[in-house]
């Protein structure tokens, strides 16, 4: 009879860590992409938050993709970090933190 093992305790924090990032960094990404495009878009305001909105939709799919695509953990943290940044300078650059 053979002794079977699981995945052992650092894979399964990686794949836990994976898993918050896609959660939490995607959508950090979609609500600042949500909140650059709909300051920036050359339309009426409601269509310009529809449009961002279905925007972010589709780019928070892509972050959690790409999150589990990386080959580390690191590199998809530098992934997510490498989005928002311009994103939040984006928002910050508009005018959005300003009271």
């Amino acid at each position: 009879m053979s002794v079977r093992t699981g995945p052992s305790p650092s894979y399964r924090a990686a794949v836990l860590g994976r898993i918050l990032l896609a959660a939490l960094g995607g959508y950090a990404v979609a609500a600042l992409t949500t909140g650059l495009f709909a300051l920036v878009l050359p339309m009426p305001r409601s269509e310009a938050v529809t449009t961002a909105t279905l925007l972010s939709f589709a780019l928070m799919v892509a972050v959690v993709v790409a999150v589990f695509a990386a080959r580390s953990l690191g590199r998809a943290v530098i992934l997510v970090l490498g989005l928002a940044a311009p994103l939040a300078g984006g928002l910050w650059l508009a005018g959005a933190f300003t009271g």
